[in-house]
């Protein structure tokens, strides 16, 4: 096989004009947000894939994924184009982009029921907007909202900024259609719960394009009160003291559905005018007015508790004001990429870990010590810090976020900057028994610690890789750790 020879069996698939090969669009297709300076300065080093297609019915993702297996070629699916983590970075020659973008129908919105069903391409944004005119909403809201699609939400294990409320994606999904590489199409049902055997939602859930490409999903749906939305916020004395908060709330039964606090460098990025350079610690209740009113009582009572780790309230019409304006658009993330084009500084880089209660400020202490001391571009760095943003009852996760100025070629940028630091966020992590990727995935740039991550359990998820897609033409190099692609890695 050559790439002329794919694009012209192509033709015999799809029409011409579901079939793309412009370079440009080649090229951004080639990798995704991680990557995103490098790519910005036009050198990525990594191959074009042969050609971007879009399928337009599950019969035609399913001739395509059965094309590809025959013929030894490799497939990245791609819904909604916002990865973090390399999973839409191309490492092989001969490699087929399939986009849901025209996967876009919102096939059923069912009130009585409180479910929606929707194909692989809609936007998350479309559905939330088509339910909030019914009193309705799904609850997920990701910074990616406005961008992101279904699809990519699904397999990516996605979470949103409600998740203490609403749960992640995983929570959310009902039922739902996928193909897998020999064309086989399975239909999860929709129904409220099942002890049919395991739960095999969650082979497809996560899997990140590796096993599957999802085509519909089924999700739940949440009567919508913005009316009784309330806000609050407080300036508290370190970070450990804001998880001590934000364990109280959820520990005695509350579920706000935005728990945040952030370190004190954080917070002056997003809280700048009121944070007088200290913590910040912020929660969001909703719902019906009754379960409003108990959750402010819970945060309340909380706060009291801790009174002597909180500094001072803030002005709740403050934090309203945040979150109203968090989510991203395709503007902001354009403006980012030409930012980078034109400077050499990196705003904005997270590395996501999850832990229990008790070990999670002592990984922030030692990721933040071990960085300060051992990281060799320290000087370089114009930020260090974390926030936790989702919280459960044993636990929360911990967004650490670094920002640097680059000196160094654009192409050395992740060796040199990006990957120590995300070595140090791991492996301290690791160490204590936390989960080095609490909702970005795996992609292809934490793929080195996947077996760490699962240790014994590893034997599990290879096997299914094994059993759904034997001739590895899936993403390759996403989740499950590939010598071949170690050169792209760092």
């Amino acid at each position: 096989m050559n790439k002329e020879k794919i694009i012209e069996d192509l033709k015999c698939i799809l029409l011409e004009e579901q079939i793309n090969t412009n370079y440009d669009d080649l090229y951004d297709a080639s990798a995704d947000r991680y990557k995103k300076y490098a790519k910005a300065k036009k050198v990525l080093d990594v191959p074009l894939p042969t050609a971007i297609v879009f399928p337009k019915s599950v019969d035609e993702v399913k001739s395509l994924l059965m094309y590809c297996n025959k013929n030894n070629v490799n497939v990245i699916p791609r819904s909604g184009k916002t990865a973090t983590e390399g999973g839409l970075e191309n490492w092989k020659e001969l490699t087929l982009v399939i986009d849901g973008k025209h996967l876009n129908k919102i096939i059923k919105i069912d009130e009585y029921n409180m479910e929606a069903t929707v194909q692989a391409g809609v936007p998350l944004q479309l559905i939330e907007d088509e339910l909030r005119k019914l009193g309705y909403t799904t609850g997920h809201s990701p910074q990616s909202k406005p961008v992101a699609q279904y699809g990519g939400l699904v397999a990516t294990r996605s979470i949103g900024q409600f998740s203490t409320l609403y749960g992640g994606i995983e929570d959310m999904v009902v039922g739902l259609e996928c193909v897998f590489p020999d064309g086989h199409i399975s239909r999860i049902k929709n129904v409220s719960r099942r002890a049919g055997g395991p739960d095999i939602r969650h082979i497809v859930i996560g899997n990140e394009g590796t096993l599957c490409y999802i085509t519909e999903v089924t999700v739940k749906i949440f009567k919508f009160f913005p009316e009784n939305n309330k806000f609050y916020g407080y300036l508290v004395k370190d970070v450990e003291s804001g998880i001590k908060v934000l364990r109280e709330v959820m520990v005695n039964g509350y579920r706000p559905s935005v728990a945040r606090t952030y370190s004190e460098e954080d917070a002056r990025q997003h809280f700048y005018h009121f944070y007088k350079g200290k913590c910040v610690l912020i929660f969001m209740a909703e719902g019906n007015k009754g379960m409003v009113n108990a959750i402010c009582t819970g945060i309340e009572d909380a706060a009291e508790k801790f009174n002597d780790s909180i500094i001072e309230k803030v002005d709740s019409k403050l934090i309203e004001d945040w979150f109203n304006h968090l989510n991203w658009s395709q503007q902001d993330i354009d403006d980012e990429f030409q930012g980078m084009i034109d400077n050499d500084k990196h705003d904005g880089y997270t590395t996501e870990i999850s832990a229990n209660w008790e070990m999670l400020p002592k990984i922030y202490d030692n990721v933040l010590n071990r960085i300060k001391n051992e990281f060799k571009r320290a000087n370089d760095l114009t930020m260090l810090g974390g926030h936790s943003s989702h919280s459960y009852i044993n636990g929360a996760n911990m967004y650490f976020v670094y920002n640097y100025n680059i000196n160094c070629s654009p192409e050395d940028e992740m060796r040199i900057y990006h990957h120590p630091i995300q070595t140090i966020i791991v492996e301290e992590t690791l160490k204590l028994g936390g989960s080095m990727c609490h909702h970005h995935g795996i992609g292809k740039f934490r793929n080195e610690w996947t077996k760490a991550e699962h240790g014994s359990a590893y034997y599990m998820l290879e096997k299914l890789k094994e059993a759904f897609d034997p001739n590895g033409i899936m993403n390759f190099g996403t989740i499950y750790p590939q010598e071949e692609g170690i050169k792209y890695q760092k």
